[in-house]
């Protein structure tokens, strides 16, 4: 298998194509998923029919996907392996297949259900590393000082404030408006994966933090960005993720410190407060439960550290 899969134009005739549009359609209008996500799946798509037309030497079609073995899927995944792609990586692509089958026969194209048959092994189990409280608020403090402008700097920390003190991911944070936050009282309204929206509260100190920020904003009306950059447009994540760095480098903090970090540590963090799950669930917007129990996993494996270091039956040996 390439490295560079082949176009569909190269591997898939005209049929296949039309579908593959309207499953693209389907994902992004009614299942409403974001279009990174989208185009995501149609990579794995479009590995899939390239290894299909290599392995059979022959243009993909309905047909083909219809009369596809597990043998052939496990053909694909062996192509994988050998290109030592992870296994979350793997299962993700799993996953995309799976709904293009599943789609495929919702709509009464065709039905195979040998893709249900393959399973690929699970991914390992990773859990969101947070910050300490005491490097959260050495991040935070350290936040001003790193901006080339002092009004760069207040936004920087209104926004660091933001997500570690509201545990919003950065592309929620981003996308705000001015209006979105300007006389919002002690909470406001994010609009996160799928659209779907949540009332976050909003702490005094954060909301200090804003408030400072915008006296200095160079474009403070209601239906302007919140977060701006140098030429005054709303800002890129990837500025914000190299602000990051140069501030993980100054307090010489590991790398696993990311503006994502800030949400893992505003969970971590609550949950240690005594915050209950479902609550804290609901402030990250989580859709099942089964993804905020992995801030769970890290309260507990701090706590067993804890308990080792300072219990005095723990150094008993068993």
């Amino acid at each position: 298998m390439n490295e560079q899969y082949k176009d569909f134009q190269q591997t898939t005739d005209t049929k296949l194509n039309a579908v593959i549009e309207d499953w693209q359609k389907h994902l992004l209008l009614e299942r409403r998923l974001s279009e990174k996500t989208g185009e995501s799946y149609l990579m794995d798509i479009k590995e899939l029919t390239s290894f299909l037309f290599d392995y059979h030497n022959e243009t993909v079609g309905l047909k083909t996907l219809k009369n596809l073995k597990v043998s052939d899927f496990r053909a694909f995944l062996v192509a994988r392996a050998k290109q030592k792609l992870s296994r979350a990586s793997t299962a993700r692509c799993l996953s995309a297949i799976r709904n293009f089958f599943k789609f495929l026969a919702k709509e009464g194209i065709l039905e195979n259900s040998a893709i249900m048959s393959v399973r690929s092994a699970h991914p390992p189990k990773i859990l969101p590393k947070p910050l300490s409280v005491e490097d959260a608020g050495r991040f935070l403090d350290a936040v001003e000082h790193l901006a080339q402008e002092p009004w760069q700097g207040l936004r920087d920390k209104a926004l660091y404030m933001l997500m570690y003190g509201c545990g919003l991911r950065i592309a929620e944070a981003l996308s705000l408006n001015v209006g979105d936050i300007m006389g919002a009282g002690d909470a406001f309204t994010i609009t996160g994966k799928g659209n779907k929206q949540r009332l976050v509260p909003l702490l005094p100190i954060v909301k200090k933090s804003l408030n400072t920020y915008l006296k200095v904003h160079p474009n403070p009306k209601k239906n302007e960005p919140l977060f701006v950059g140098s030429r005054f447009d709303r800002i890129n994540p990837g500025v914000v993720q190299r602000n990051v760095r140069l501030i993980r480098r100054y307090l010489q903090l590991p790398d696993t410190v990311t503006p994502h970090a800030l949400r893992h540590s505003f969970a971590t963090h609550l949950l240690q407060g005594g915050g209950d799950l479902r609550t804290v669930q609901e402030l990250l917007g989580h859709s099942s439960l089964s993804a905020t129990q992995r801030y769970t996993e890290i309260d507990m494996a701090g706590l067993q550290k804890i308990y080792e270091h300072a219990h005095p039956r723990a150094k008993l040996k068993k």
